[in-house]
């Protein structure tokens, strides 16, 4: 199995992204991934499954699941630790949907 740096290098470039915002049922963002150290390989792997599902459906975050490899134990054994991947479980547990905007650099 790959691991999460060696996805990391297969997805598209995030360069030209500031941050991703998920929206669910309203008209603000519920949750927003910022381009910054710590937190740009959530965006990349955001990014890709929602350009292939079209947002992040329950089939997308399984899809973010298996690219975030060996991290997926850990965020299951230490709930809080990694949200963005807590945040999948949930999108996956509750059946949900969010639509993903990708707010460009300026």
């Amino acid at each position: 199995m790959a691991s999460f740096q060696d996805n990391l290098k297969q997805l598209p470039s995030i360069d030209h992204i500031a941050r991703l915002e998920l929206y669910g049922d309203g008209y603000e963002p519920e949750a927003s991934i910022e381009n910054k150290p710590g937190s740009q390989g959530s965006l990349a792997v955001y990014y890709k499954v929602s350009l292939d599902h079209g947002g992040l459906t329950p089939n997308a975050a399984r899809d973010a699941l298996g690219l975030f490899a060996e991290h997926v134990q850990d965020a299951h054994d230490h709930p809080g630790k990694h949200p963005n991947i807590d945040r999948l479980f949930k999108v996956i547990d509750e059946d949900l949907y969010y639509s993903v905007k990708a707010v460009p650099k300026v």
